[in-house]
């Protein structure tokens, strides 16, 4: 068995696929091809000691010397590694249930491995999973207790303001941000209500976070808040509630910040990256506020990658990745929730007013599995049916059709401006499609 990297690093069933001899193997080749020494994090799952015990073994064999920060959000793994000058790596699934984990890597300097890299990455696996040649030399292993630096770097990136007079509720997923949330917008002067911050190693993610808001929002509204924010389990995304209880997600987010930033003379360029999944009413939106819009492929690296290209300042995703550039080199959620509430502080204007700067138009995202997907570049009459569906939306709406990295699937998401308009026509989209393409034997 070996390992391929996704869009964020490697994941799989912890103990099954995610076992701890291949982990050992991998911190082998990532102490040969990224060099040492490395900070090491990890989130609150039950299977991250056993994990962050081969990764470390691994890449000590290979005479890598290895500082274990404990449990602590990727950022704060990604910021070390920025101040240290050292590679970094966190092993975590980020929103996936407790069975999964993951590892993924940061370059020294805090950035995400592009893809040149996580290629050599997979052919020194291969290599060391099939000669076993050993290192000579043996590199240190220390645990670290944390400093509470990434926290007080957080709180020093307001400036001095603060966000008294704020009522926020923050759902920690009971993942890695658990502690260090509350006490950060605490000291920031929020008046701070909790939920999910009691992480058991089996309760990450589950039910609660960014994948599942809903008591969050229900909380806001109970309780009289001004805002939610719903971290996921690694804490390197947000969504956020407003004081109805309605998702404001990272489309929205991006708007907010983007005109803010705008106004205040921060915004380079008056540009910002965001991929392909971007809502059309985000597109829209900042048309008409003289905001140029540049898109990536789905993965917020990909997204740091156009951001640094380009010298921009903010990009990120829909489902909450938010970088920016001048503050971090990677996704914050807990970063990118100051950064909103600091605009609610400063504006006096509440969150669902600045999200409605934009309006969502309704997305219908489908998967069909098909016998090829490699085939789906001349599929000449399933595009002929794409062109005909745009031609009937035209400005109101738009198709994007995009195979899966991994599966034997193709990714249809249709935009409308009614939910029954892009229902109808994403169907129309995937019959076309399996036709086209046949579906893959059972």
């Amino acid at each position: 068995m070996t390992l391929k990297f996704g869009t964020d690093g490697v994941r799989g069933a912890a103990n099954v696929e995610l076992t701890p001899e291949l982990v050992r193997a991998l911190g082998r080749a990532a102490a040969r091809v990224l060099r040492g020494p490395f900070v090491v994090g990890r989130d609150t799952r039950l299977s991250g000691p056993m994990l962050e015990g081969a990764l470390a073994s691994g890449l000590a064999s290979e005479g890598v010397d290895v500082t274990l920060l404990g449990v602590v959000p990727t950022p704060a793994v990604a910021r070390r590694s920025a101040a240290d000058g050292v590679p970094g790596a966190v092993i975590s699934a980020s929103h996936n249930p407790f069975v999964d984990n993951g590892i993924k890597f940061f370059a020294s300097g805090g950035r995400k491995l592009d893809d040149d890299t996580e290629d050599k990455l997979e052919l020194e696996l291969e290599r060391v999973l099939n000669d076993g040649a050993l290192s000579s030399t043996t590199g240190t292993v220390a645990r670290q207790a944390d400093d509470d630096r990434y926290g007080e770097a957080l709180v020093r990136m307001l400036d001095g303001r603060t966000l008294d007079g704020v009522h926020v509720v923050v759902d920690c997923a009971n993942g890695a941000a658990s502690r260090v949330a509350p006490e950060v917008l605490t000291a920031l002067g929020a008046r701070v209500d909790i939920l999910n911050a009691e992480p058991d190693g089996t309760n990450i993610n589950d039910g609660c976070g960014s994948t599942h808001p809903e008591d969050l929002q229900k909380t806001v509204v109970e309780r009289g808040a001004d805002a939610g924010l719903a971290l996921d389990g690694d804490a390197d995304r947000v969504l956020a509630v407003d004081h109805r209880g309605e998702l404001v997600d990272g489309d929205e987010i991006i708007a907010i910040c983007a005109l803010d930033m705008r106004e205040r003379g921060r915004l380079e360029d008056d540009t910002v990256a965001v991929t392909v999944m971007a809502n059309l009413g985000f597109r829209q939106a900042m048309e008409r506020n003289g905001v140029r819009v540049v898109e990536t492929a789905v993965g917020d690296r990909y997204v740091l990658e156009a951001l640094e290209e380009g010298g921009w300042s903010l990009g990120g995703e829909q489902s909450g990745h938010v970088i920016f550039r001048d503050l971090a080199t990677t996704g914050d959620g807990l970063l990118t929730g100051i950064q909103l509430l600091d605009v609610v502080v400063r504006t006096g204007k509440p969150l669902v007013e600045l999200a409605s700067v934009m309006t969502r138009l309704p997305q219908v995202l489908r998967n069909v599995r098909v016998a090829d997907r490699a085939a789906l570049d001349g599929a000449e009459v399933f595009w002929a049916e794409v062109r005909a569906v745009e031609d009937e939306l035209h400005t109101t709406g738009r198709v994007l059709v995009r195979p899966s990295g991994t599966e034997p699937l193709v990714r249809v998401m249709v935009e409308a401006p009614t939910v029954d308009v892009a229902e109808a026509a994403a169907g129309r989209l995937c019959g076309a499609l399996a036709a086209a393409l046949g579906t893959p034997n059972p």
